[in-house]
C-alpha cells in the first residue's frame, strides 16, 4: 500500500498558477501539454530526492530533498509533469516536462501498490547516471518491537535505466546501492593500483 506524503501547499499552489497561466502553458517543451484539451490537473504529488555517494569509502550515501514532482492530468492518463524547487521566497514552479519517465513513473506507482507492506513513495534521482527511480520507504510496522525500516526501503528504477540495471525491477536499497556506488566511484589514477 501507498501513503504519500502531502506536497507543500506553495509547491501545489506555484504548479496550479503555471497550469493557469496561458504563456508558462504555451512556452513550455511539452507539446502534449499544449496540445491538451480539457482541463489538466497537477496528482500524485511526489518528493524528489538527489542521491549523494561519497568519495569517502567509510561514509554512507546520503540524499537530500531538491524539489517535488507532480504528474501533470488529462483525462484518464498523465501526459506531462510539472517539478518545483525550494527557493529563499519557498517553494515555486520550475518547469513542464513530457517523456519517458512520466509513463514510467505511473506505471511504478501501479506496480508499488501490489507489493506488501505500506511505503511512502518518492522519487530518487542519481545524476551521474541519468538514472530515476521510483523510492519506496518503508513506513515502520506499529507491532513490530524492532522495526528495521531502511533496509525494507525498495528502489524502482524508471525506464529508461543505465544498462546492466533492469527497469520497473524492485530492488532492496541494500542490494541496489552497491551497484550504485561502485559506478559512480571515481576511476584509479593512472599508475595507481586498482582498488581490490
Amino acid at each position: 500500500m501507498l501513503r504519500p506524503s502531502p506536497a507543500p501547499a506553495p509547491a501545489l499552489r506555484s504548479v496550479l498558477a503555471a497550469l493557469g497561466s496561458p504563456t508558462a502553458v504555451r512556452e513550455a517543451r511539452t507539446p502534449a501539454l499544449r496540445a491538451a484539451t480539457g482541463p489538466l490537473s497537477p496528482e500524485l504529488p511526489l518528493p524528489v530526492h538527489v542521491l549523494r555517494i561519497s568519495g569517502a569509502p567509510e561514509q554512507a550515501p546520503g540524499t537530500r530533498l531538491v524539489g517535488w514532482r507532480f504528474l501533470i492530468r488529462s483525462g484518464d492518463r498523465a501526459i506531462a509533469a510539472a517539478d518545483t524547487m525550494l527557493t529563499p521566497d519557498g517553494w515555486s514552479f520550475s518547469h513542464f516536462f513530457e517523456g519517458p519517465y512520466v509513463a514510467a513513473t505511473e506505471r511504478a506507482l501501479v506496480q508499488a501498490e501490489a507489493l506488501p507492506g505500506t511505503y511512502q513513495p518518492r522519487l530518487l534521482s542519481v545524476p551521474e547516471l541519468y538514472m530515476l527511480t521510483l523510492w519506496l520507504h518503508a513506513e515502520p510496522d506499529p507491532d513490530d518491537p524492532e522495526p528495521e525500516t531502511a533496509s525494507a526501503d525498495v528502489l524502482v528504477p524508471l525506464a529508461p535505466a543505465p544498462p546492466g540495471i533492469a527497469p520497473h525491477r524492485p530492488y532492496r536499497v541494500a542490494d541496489l546501492l552497491p551497484v550504485l556506488s561502485t559506478r559512480l566511484a571515481p576511476p584509479p589514477l593512472l599508475g595507481s593500483a586498482a582498488p581490490a
